[in-house]
């Protein structure tokens, strides 16, 4: 199993008070996505969000990737995701940002993309739909369509319904003869098993313990078994996100959570992800999840709701994940855990469980694309 950490540029209640915590909470996030690389992780995702204040200010996730591929070494850099409806972002241009950002890296980039879970935020760019579920056609009209923009030498053009182009040069190709590893974020069994049998790999952002598992593998890897990949190989990897806070003690890691902020975390991503299942009981924004103490902690532990402890606890935690079947694991590190409590957290994780469950020196990903690159030879 493989490992990873996730960023979105959050925020939190500080904006209303610190004017530096936008750039804080940036420049922080670039820190930890380095620090993570020189600890072993194998990839760091980013988001793109727009109009989401307090939740994600990591708009521009492209530059922000950009700037990581010359500040890393080893770690992937995973878009999680690029939206490629044309009204957010015209998908050559999409095509493109990837393209370049796979040369700056070195073919170190992967690409996820998705049609947003938010209808605050889809709505800006799409002011006339009133059903979110209008954007699937958007996004399966497109998706097929980059491979081809990347691959031929001149991409023949594309007549939608919600695009167009003529015959034109995409420019640059992806680096070293195929291209990046195609993900999707998908948050239910029919979305998995659709990714699967499109070669895709899976970003699980929804499944939040390890028992949902079990529908998630099932529904992705019956599907991927019998792909046709809309693209040059199939990405059979079915990644999951989840907390995780590790310490020198299990009560120093326990403190460290029931002082994170986690309810108002929890509580924007009800706020702005409208179209996530909403557990009965969960208020209405502005009302928050109620704040978590350390007996609340300890219950998410128990409940494996949250990844928490020592080295040895965490490292069984994520063991768990293991057995379930999760091709990767990657760890959301918001600010308000700590500067400091984070960067201890990514530096017990790279040396005491990351050697122990990822043995594997070569990303699952280059294997596929190496692979595939092989085949056209």
């Amino acid at each position: 199993m493989e490992f990873g950490i996730f960023v979105q540029g959050y925020v939190g209640r500080r904006a209303g008070s610190d004017p530096r915590a936008e750039h804080t909470a940036l420049m922080r996030e670039a820190e930890y996505v380095i620090q993570a690389d020189r600890c072993g992780f194998k990839y760091a995702w980013a988001t793109e969000h727009h109009f989401l204040e307090e939740y994600s200010h990591l708009s521009a996730s492209d530059v922000f990737l950009g700037y990581l591929a010359h500040a890393t070494d080893r770690i992937h850099l995973g878009a999680g995701i690029f939206n490629p409806l044309a009204a957010v972002n015209h998908p050559v241009k999409v095509a493109e940002k990837v393209a370049m950002l796979d040369h700056l890296s070195e073919g170190r980039f992967e690409f996820g993309s998705g049609r947003g879970a938010g209808s605050h935020e889809i709505l800006g760019f799409l002011p006339g739909i009133t059903d979110m579920n209008a954007t699937k056609a958007m996004w399966e009209e497109t998706i097929a369509e980059f491979p081809r923009m990347w691959l031929a030498d001149e991409y023949p053009g594309f007549q939608g319904t919600h695009w167009s182009l003529p015959p034109r040069k995409i420019l640059p190709k992806p680096y070293g003869g195929s291209h990046p590893a195609m993900w999707y974020a998908a948050g239910s069994p029919p979305s998995y098993a659709m990714a699967g049998r499109k070669g895709l790999g899976v970003l699980g952002f929804s499944v939040a313990k390890v028992s949902d598992m079990t529908w998630a593998l099932d529904a992705y890897k019956t599907a991927v078994r019998e792909a046709e990949p809309v693209g040059d190989f199939v990405n059979d990897n079915l990644m999951v996100t989840t907390t995780a806070i590790c310490a020198e003690t299990h009560d120093e890691a326990v403190r460290i959570a029931a002082g994170a902020g986690l309810n108002y975390l929890q509580s924007l991503v009800f706020r702005y992800h409208d179209t996530f299942p909403r557990p009965e009981g969960i208020p209405r924004w502005p009302e928050l999840i109620p704040e978590y103490t350390e007996e609340v902690v300890e219950l998410l532990i128990a409940e494996e709701l949250l990844i928490c402890g020592d080295p040895g606890e965490v490292l069984q935690q994520c063991k768990r994940w293991e057995q379930a079947g999760a091709d990767q694991v990657v760890f959301g590190v918001p600010v308000d855990i700590g500067h400091e409590a984070t960067l201890t957290s990514l530096r017990l994780i790279g040396e005491r469980v990351i050697p122990v469950l990822d043995t594997e020196p070569v990303h699952r990903t280059r294997r596929f694309r190496d692979a595939a690159v092989e085949r056209g030879v």
